[in-house]
């Protein structure tokens, strides 16, 4: 054969096999390759390795995994004209390959955009005591109005996070004074309950000591052991009223006949009866 027909067919070959070759596409697991054939959308491939007509065909990878983004902090003035700064995290994942590359030009920054814009429209929205007590229900706000907006470009809005919410220093002042008289009020609350308990308790037990003579002297007894334990140099010991109240009743009546005798006359002794 001809050398040159051999040298001409050498170089289909090789052109064959380089336009085969270069049509070769790889797209890994997490991965799909968005084809466009001469400018129009064909769809999205992959994983792994497939072939497509080199030189007239364009693909860009799309990243399907979750997107962590970071919200820069956000100046926001709440309902009640408060001044604060939040940060927020949004987590999102490419749901429709096709749609995030041809309805929008970066999705990514597109989705950071709205989730900033979003973050201080629901917080102006709300008063301070809401977004520090009801977090999660701000959250699934902001996660819904995202998700509404990213749904035409094949974004899906995971999660929303309020991280960080910055206030004023006058502001975390009153904050902690409003929490210690909090905690004041509380304590009072609970020592007033305390008292109540014990006064009741205590007026049960003198009802029972005092139907129970018995009882009242087993008490005094007590008392006068616990008194002794302590290493004192005085010593009071308590006397019941009853012992004396005989005691007293005599003298009272005694008294009574005594104020009844004329001032000049003579004064009878009063004897006080000896004590058992």
């Amino acid at each position: 054969m001809d050398p040159l027909i051999l040298a001409l067919i050498g170089v289909i070959v090789l052109i064959v096999i380089f336009f085969g070759l270069s049509g070769i596409r790889i797209v890994q697991q997490y991965e799909r390759g968005v084809i466009f054939i001469l400018g129009r959308l064909i769809g999205a491939k992959g994983p792994g390795i497939f072939w497509v007509p080199p030189i007239i065909t364009r693909m860009v990878k799309v990243d399907l995994r979750i997107v962590t983004l970071t919200v820069p902090p956000q100046e926001v003035i709440t309902r009640d004209n408060v001044t604060i700064k939040v940060t927020a995290v949004l987590y999102f994942r490419v749901v429709d390959p096709g749609a995030a590359v041809v309805n929008v030009m970066n999705f990514i920054q597109a989705t950071t955009q709205i989730g900033q814009t979003t973050l201080r429209n629901v917080l102006g929205q709300s008063e301070l005591d809401e977004l520090l007590s009801q977090r999660n229900k701000i959250n699934r706000e902001l996660q819904a109005i995202i998700d509404e907006h990213t749904e035409s470009w094949g974004v899906k809005v995971t999660a929303v996070e309020v991280k960080d919410i910055e206030l004023p220093v006058t502001m975390q002042r009153a904050m902690a004074k409003q929490a210690e008289a909090e905690r004041e009020k509380r304590a009072k609350i609970i020592h007033a309950e305390g008292e109540l308990q014990a006064s009741s308790q205590l007026a049960e037990a003198a009802g029972i000591i005092g139907s129970q003579p018995s009882a009242l002297q087993l008490r005094y007894l007590q008392t006068l052991t616990e008194i002794a334990v302590e290493k004192n140099s005085t010593i009071v010991f308590p006397l019941p009223i009853d012992l004396i109240q005989p005691l007293l009743e005599t003298m009272h009546r005694q008294n009574g006949a005594s104020a009844k005798q004329p001032l000049d006359g003579p004064r009878q002794p009063v004897t006080l009866p000896p004590l058992s």
